[in-house]
């Protein structure tokens, strides 16, 4: 007997994503657009996990897993970025950083 119904978990990645879709798009800060990402990933993640339960198929969990794991590399490698720019040039705003343009 299930509790909560999926569609329940579904709004709820519903507004997860677009609370994200908002701070990429919004936000001039580089930290708040990579945590925008985060929950972008995360609304995700609830998706595939809500239909790997409605579905009892494991496939959704690992997807999970795999997106988790990438979303961990990304951000060690974002904020590496971000703390490197952010000690040449004293800015977090992406439109002062002209020097990644080739």
């Amino acid at each position: 007997m299930e509790l909560i119904s999926p569609k329940v978990f579904l709004i709820l990645a519903a507004v997860i994503f677009s609370i994200g879709v908002y701070g990429v798009l919004a936000r001039r800060n580089i930290l708040i657009i990579l945590l925008s990402v985060e929950l972008m990933l995360a609304g995700v993640n609830l998706v595939a996990l809500t239909m790997s339960r409605v579905y009892a198929h494991a496939g959704g969990q690992v997807f999970a897993l795999v997106v988790i794991a990438v979303s961990a590399a990304a951000v060690a490698v974002g904020l590496s970025i971000l703390i490197a720019l952010f000690r040449l040039k004293r800015t977090t705003n992406p439109a002062d950083l002209r020097m990644l343009r080739g």
